[in-house]
């Protein structure tokens, strides 16, 4: 008599699967605020910003109070401002730092070739173009307010005794240096709209520079009857209103040099997603 033996088949592994990943907006918010603080000139373009900031406002501070001492006689413009205009002489330099690294941001992906991995991974696009300009607009928003408080606060001692002395506690001071904030992050949106729009670096810095530096002066050269109608529409002009104290009889208010700002930066950001969308990266 024989016995058959049967052998219980063997289990074979279930192959690991996977897991599936969505694309989702806050992975893309993630995936831009990485690649923001990976890179180098992030770190060394907002420290320039800052150090503007804090540069040329504690300047303009000791100058005036140097004025002030010596006894002698101030220009209009310059005996008529108060602690907040002087601590903000800075933020013309500050703007070009923050507008250009928000060019780089997206143009310098165009420029070594990253933008089709990044597309690839959001094939959608536009998510990516929203995830940029958020991620930059509050991270130069962020440093513009930072920047704006410290020199007002480090600086407004300087001037105390003074016309121009003022404390945070003071009417339309607060609203003002928040303002300016809110200013360099609108410069650090268009700045990251321009680069998304012109796909070169070079380009948008260029444009950037021309609209906040150059285009300002040649409409200086129109005649007077046109120039405050022309000027104060400005991007730069604009928000100039939003950051003072007390604004000019010819100049917008806070409010309004608010809306327009916005106008330009949806503009802006309308021209880089039409772009992005119509065209191939």
């Amino acid at each position: 008599m024989s016995t058959v033996t049967t052998q219980a088949p063997t289990s074979v592994p279930a192959r690991a699967t996977r897991p599936a990943y969505k694309v989702t907006g806050r992975r893309v918010l993630r995936s831009e605020w990485a690649k923001l603080w990976s890179l180098r000139s992030t770190w060394i373009t907002l420290g320039l910003a800052l150090v503007f900031m804090l540069a040329f406002g504690l300047i303009m501070l000791a100058r005036y109070k140097s004025l002030t001492t010596s006894g002698r006689p101030m220009d209009g413009d310059f005996a008529a401002a108060d602690a907040v205009s002087l601590s903000l002489f800075g933020i013309n330099f500050a703007q070009l730092a923050l507008g250009v690294l928000g060019v780089l941001v997206t143009a310098g992906e165009y420029s070594t070739g990253m933008i089709r991995s990044t597309l690839a991974a959001v094939p959608r696009r536009l998510p990516v173009l929203w995830s940029k300009a958020a991620v930059y607009g509050v991270v130069a928003l962020v440093a513009g307010t930072i920047g704006a408080l410290a020199v007002f606060l480090f600086g407004s001692g300087i001037v105390s005794g003074t016309h121009a002395a003022l404390s945070l506690s003071d009417a339309g001071v607060l609203r003002s240096l928040l303002a300016a904030g809110l200013y360099l992050g609108m410069i650090g949106v268009i700045g990251v709209a321009l680069g998304a729009a012109l796909r070169s670096v070079a380009g948008g810095i260029s444009v950037l520079v021309g609209l906040l530096m150059l285009v300002p002066g040649l409409v200086s050269l129109l005649p007077s009857s046109w120039q405050n109608d022309v000027s104060q529409y400005l991007p730069s002009n604009a928000g100039g209103s939003m950051y003072v104290v007390h604004h000019a009889a010819n100049t917008l208010t806070p409010g309004a040099g608010l809306a327009v700002l916005a106008g330009w930066t949806v503009l802006a950001l309308g021209a880089a997603a039409y772009r992005l969308v119509r065209t191939d990266a």
